[in-house]
């Protein structure tokens, strides 16, 4: 996958997949092998671990996405 994998902060757990060729896409991963499109799969195809994760790291997307919980 082209792209560069970055953590928003250096404790974090959460990658994120920097790609300049795609616009609107929002990708991450726990281990840079196992993509989530942020828009299409949160919260259903996250584990509750995973799920916590993102959201401890994300308040500001888990507020976003409270009506799909």
């Amino acid at each position: 996958m082209p792209g560069n994998w970055y953590k928003n902060n250096p404790d974090d757990k959460i990658w994120w997949l920097d790609n300049s060729e795609t616009k609107g896409e929002w990708l991450f991963s726990f281990d840079k092998e196992h993509t989530f499109n942020m828009f299409a799969d949160y919260p259903h195809n996250l584990t509750a671990e995973q799920k916590k994760i993102f959201d401890e790291e994300n308040p500001y997307w888990a507020d976003f996405f409270k009506d799909r919980n």
